[in-house]
């Protein structure tokens, strides 16, 4: 797929909307000593750290950069504990110089700088709106801050919103560096996979049921776990054909009969793409379960990928992730990506309806 590269534009005196990926894991701190308040941190620096190589190129260039993204589920409403306020301290220590928290409608106030931060774009329903007409106006706002747009979000890239999918359409833009990164090497996974292959969905994301078709035209094996398992769109599937099986359920974590019975499976196979956890993980009375996959992934041969934020911490919380040979910044744009070869965001770089 080619995409346009941000490499090869002259971008000197321009002002640049970057799209991130900074929808990052937050934790309290504890209460300041005589404050009512708690402070938030982000808990993993990941995907801040990722999109430092783009932001650094960008002001090599001599672009101002605006970076517009989005934290959380809000629904169109400020949420405090969602603001990038804690994202943009972890930035200032990255790029050694004060980034900023702005207002949109501040914005057109302040002085020029090298680097700031457009406030949660999710606080504004109509970052989200279904409707063409709302969402399109949004994004016109948002063209009358800069002069050139960059989608480093791959993470967000299979979302029709109006920072992924309008924008590019208002004007000039690019790839940034980590999306083609993840595009050239995903791509190289689906045209000459080591087989075979085994895809693992878990967590709560419906979505992802909505590509199972698309994977089940390459991949050897899905094996659906989680609360997707719940599902009645997950249910239908059963039966679909011998390379899907269904992972039951046993309250909030998969039978470990269920993972025994799939564990071989996975040893055996040359590639495993996992995305989401099979159980309510975030208790550990249940992670048993993903554990125990976890465990077959390590001691198979296979090359592995994992994606999205909640299967690398469980990892990481497993001391494993380290031996994942590759960690893909986005779970369901990972498995939409797969099964379709492109996304809404990627069409919009290439001049696509």
């Amino acid at each position: 797929m080619k995409l346009p590269d941000v490499r090869d534009f002259d971008l000197k005196g321009k002002t640049v909307l970057l799209r991130t990926d900074y929808d990052v894991p937050l934790e309290k701190t504890q209460k300041l000593k005589n404050s009512k308040t708690q402070r938030w941190e982000v808990a993993d620096e990941t995907r801040i750290e990722d999109s430092v190589e783009t932001i650094k190129l960008l002001l090599l260039r001599e672009a101002k950069v605006i970076i517009l993204a989005h934290l959380g589920r809000p629904g169109g409403e400020f949420v405090p504990e969602l603001s990038l306020e804690p994202v943009t301290e972890i930035l200032t220590s990255l790029l050694r110089k004060k980034v900023p928290l702005v207002q949109l409608q501040d914005l057109s106030k302040l002085p020029p700088k090298e680097v700031v931060v457009l406030e949660n774009l999710r606080f504004d329903s109509r970052e989200e709106e279904k409707k063409e007409t709302p969402r399109r106006a949004f994004a016109k706002e948002l063209t009358k801050l800069g002069d050139f747009y960059v989608n480093n979000a791959f993470a967000s890239s299979h979302r029709k919103h109006a920072s992924i999918v309008d924008l590019p359409r208002l004007l000039p833009h690019a790839a940034g560096l980590d999306l083609l990164e993840e595009v050239t090497f995903l791509s190289s996974v689906k045209e000459k996979p080591k087989r075979p292959v085994v895809v693992i969905l878990g967590g709560v994301k419906k979505s992802k049921l909505e590509t199972v078709s698309g994977l089940l035209s390459w991949v050897d094996l899905i094996l659906i776990g989680g609360k997707l398992a719940e599902y009645p769109e997950a249910k239908k599937l059963k039966d679909h054909r011998r390379a899907m099986e269904i992972l039951t359920k046993s309250g909030d974590d998969i039978t470990i009969e269920s993972a025994e019975k799939f564990v071989d499976r996975v040893r055996q196979a040359g590639t495993i793409i996992w995305t989401g956890p099979l159980g309510k993980v975030e208790d550990p009375r249940f992670e048993k379960g993903t554990k125990i996959f976890a465990e077959a992934m390590m001691e198979s041969k296979a090359f592995t990928i994992i994606g999205g934020g909640d299967i690398e911490a469980v990892l990481t919380r497993f001391k494993m992730v380290d031996k994942i040979d590759y960690v893909s910044s986005g779970g369901g744009a990972m498995v939409a990506f797969l099964a379709k070869s492109d996304l809404p965001g990627l069409k919009a770089l290439r001049g696509k309806n």
